[in-house]
């Protein structure tokens, strides 16, 4: 187990999700900073993987954690899920958007807005109260966890080598992705 910081006995799961928000905001950097549609399409597909495994991992094993150990956990879920959904629902709109469009670099901005608020409340609210109410051993049993869940889903296109035949075999690039990712992590199957 030598990829990411899956040695499991120093990393928490605090670690690991503060660690996948700084890669999200770095893709939309990247997205921003592409010159050519194909490039941003293939860095925007990256980035929708990333936050559904993120999120849908986050939903598996932190929120029932937060819910059973952090005072008024439910309503901080609660809030947090509605989050989620908001992120969801605009990267769908992204999925079917042309590169080329106009529209494509305002969702991208849109989104980068959601994610910079949704990772500030997590990191600066929730994740302190994590570290306080649950034991450590207990964070870093989550935070492996969290790392099987995300390694359901196909490896992720890296930007540097953003053609990855094993991710657009997998779930294919485009419309339907956010769905098909969200199956796959939760063991659901997607009508389509």
């Amino acid at each position: 187990m030598s990829d990411t910081n899956s040695a499991g006995t120093n990393v928490d799961v605090v670690d690991i999700l503060t660690s996948d928000h700084q890669d999200m905001i770095a893709l939309i950097g990247q997205i921003k900073g592409a010159s050519e549609d194909s490039q941003r399409r293939d860095l925007a597909d990256t980035l929708i993987a990333e936050v559904m495994r993120h999120a849908v991992a986050e939903e598996m094993y932190v929120y029932p954690a937060i819910e059973d150990h952090v005072p008024n956990g439910k309503d901080e879920v609660e809030h947090d899920k509605k989050e989620h959904d908001e992120i969801v629902k605009l990267m769908k709109r992204l999925e079917k958007v042309e590169p080329s469009d106009q529209t494509f670099m305002e969702l991208v901005q849109e989104l980068e807005d959601k994610l910079r608020h949704h990772a500030n409340d997590e990191e600066t609210e929730q994740f302190p109260k994590l570290r306080l109410h649950i034991p450590r051993e207990k964070l870093v049993d989550i935070g492996e966890k969290v790392e099987k869940a995300k390694k359901l889903a196909p490896t992720r296109p890296h930007p540097s080598a953003p053609h990855s035949e094993l991710f657009h075999k997998t779930l294919g690039a485009g419309v339907g992705m956010v769905d098909r990712i969200r199956d796959k992590l939760t063991g659901r199957h997607t009508d389509s």
